[in-house]
């Protein structure tokens, strides 16, 4: 048996190189994203050495996605879905015809079929999954209206998205309107048994498989019955009622939300989650042919306005339009300002049927991997213009020396809580308005945005704080946030909250003075509850 298998060749070498090169984009304050896609552009067919197998990369992305989404769906119940219907439906609609006629006029204007330009358009007009949902984690919106939104809207287009898939071979066989009427119907059909059947079915028969496995006690089976939920309901969705992978998952996972061990699922499946994300970052950057930069730059730059001004516009007056604030728009427009997975399924669907040129398929991946680069960037773009919102308590002559605490999860509103009730001035920093915030005090001040920026630091006067209390549970950000308000501070009295040794020793060594660790402080309560009774 040959050591060194396309299978085991790809994945380690997209991994390793992946790590390498996000590692040195870490180093270059560069978002990792940019590192894993270079990754790919290194071992793809394009550049020189070694080339993984792009079937299986793309495979493995697959994998990914449903990972991904089933994750999402544990955080997105069927009420939440339900709640934005109004704007995301209606607004994905629109914002896909806006998308799809500027791709139609660009076609046209390089004298391309109407056809073409229809597919150009629609592969413009999707969104990535991977791409928005790491986005709106690494922010913490996922949770919030805006993320609830941007799931929702992006579910929407998945949806159409499929229904496209389906009119894509329809249309390379030039069919008849009637035949591609009863395509679409038949799709709609289908849709529809497939959420008609995890509604009545899977919303009885998944939370209660997982009831029996957890009850076993066994973690190891726990583990596999998530990832056999996650990954047989996608494939079933797909086999059974020919809808995407990603859908089926994400409804798998919003079914399983109802459950009591639904947190415990999402965290038993994040390590997969984050690897195989790594490596649908990996499959795009190999399908980049840098030639098109040379060949072809107007195309392309009239293709990167399309995916990132165009659709940007489109759904922030859309959301506007919706009675949405500012801030709600302009998350959802940087959301939206990249495309992916469905872009590349449909291009190479396209391809095939004929429908459209190479050079077609060329500027698409190209659009696609210089979005996702700068999507970052927009959302930094449209971040300044709601950094450092402070409520009008916050507006003193003179404060005396405050508690600063980062975050009002889990934990965060708890200390806010305790520290105001004990007569404590607080000035809370918080990334999103959204979440449930403490009610309003003299002796609260608060401020919208990222802690990890200086400026917010000062506006918060960090440098006249006697203690810093960072209660977020991303280790990598609180440990920049640590080093910023030493800096400002260097007397300042740092607390910080970590899960596990070594998080302890990183947060340490970023200048925290004391780190608490759930596990030990639990230890140390039901100790003491053990030696008080007599």
């Amino acid at each position: 048996m040959p050591h060194l298998t396309p299978l085991i060749g790809t994945m380690v070498a997209g991994l390793v190189i992946a790590f390498l090169f996000g590692m040195a984009a870490h180093r270059l304050k560069l978002p990792p994203i940019v590192g894993y896609l270079l990754a790919g552009v290194i071992v793809g067919p394009f550049t020189p050495g070694y080339v993984a197998d792009q079937k299986i990369a793309t495979e493995l992305a697959e994998l990914g996605v449903i990972l991904l989404m089933f994750g999402v769906g544990l955080h997105f119940s069927l009420r939440d879905l339900l709640s934005v219907r109004s704007i995301a439906v209606p607004g994905a609609v629109v914002q896909i015809g806006v998308a799809v006629v500027l791709g139609w006029l660009l076609a046209m204007a390089l004298g391309w079929s109407h056809g073409a330009g229809l597919t150009f358009g629609l592969a413009l007009s999707v969104a990535s999954t991977v791409v928005l949902l790491r986005a709106m984690q690494e922010r913490r919106l996922l949770e919030t209206d805006r993320g609830k939104i941007a799931v929702g809207w992006l579910i929407v287009e998945d949806v159409a998205m499929v229904l496209a898939l389906v009119l894509l071979p329809v249309m390379a066989a030039s069919a008849t309107p009637a035949e591609m009427a009863g395509a679409i119907g038949i799709t709609l059909l289908k849709v529809g048994g497939f959420v008609a059947a995890m509604l009545i079915v899977g919303r009885r028969a998944i939370p209660w498989l997982l009831h029996v496995v957890a009850h076993s006690g066994s973690r190891e089976l726990f583990r596999l019955a998530v990832l056999a939920i996650a990954l047989g309901v996608a494939l079933g969705a797909a086999l059974l009622f020919g809808v995407s992978f990603a859908l089926g998952a994400f409804f798998a996972g919003m079914i399983l939300a109802e459950s009591p061990f639904s947190q415990r699922a999402g965290e038993e499946t994040l390590p997969l989650r984050d690897a195989f994300a790594v490596l649908f970052f990996v499959s795009v950057g190999m399908l980049f042919n840098p030639s098109v930069l040379v060949e072809a730059p107007l195309a392309l730059a009239g293709t990167v306005l399309i995916i990132v001004v165009g659709k940007s516009i489109a759904a922030y007056f859309i959301v506007r339009a919706f009675g949405r604030d500012h801030r709600v728009a302009l998350t959802i427009a940087a959301s939206l300002a990249q495309i992916g997975e469905f872009s590349f399924i449909l291009a190479t669907l396209g391809s095939e049927g004929g429908l459209i040129e190479p050079m077609a398929r060329d500027l698409i991946l190209a659009g696609a991997i210089i979005s996702i680069l700068i999507n970052p960037l927009v959302f930094a773009l449209a971040g300044r213009r709601e950094e450092a919102v402070i409520k009008p308590s916050s507006a003193k002559e003179s404060r005396e020396a405050a508690v600063v605490l980062i975050g009002h999860g889990r934990v965060g509103s708890r200390i806010a809580n305790e520290l105001l009730a004990a007569g404590q001035r607080v000035t809370l920093i918080e990334s999103s308005s959204d979440i449930g915030l403490p009610e309003e005090s003299e002796r609260l001040d608060l401020i919208i945005g990222n802690a990890a920026s200086p400026l917010v630091l000062a506006e918060a006067a960090i440098e006249d704080a006697r203690m810093l209390m960072v209660a977020i549970p991303e280790t990598f950000e609180a440990g920049q946030i640590i080093e910023q308000a030493r800096r400002l501070n260097p007397g300042i009295q740092i607390i910080a909250r970590a899960h596990s040794d070594a998080e302890v020793e990183y947060l340490t060594g970023r200048g925290a003075n004391r780190t608490i660790m759930g596990e030990e402080e639990i230890a140390r309560r039901m100790s003491n509850l053990a030696l008080a009774v007599r």
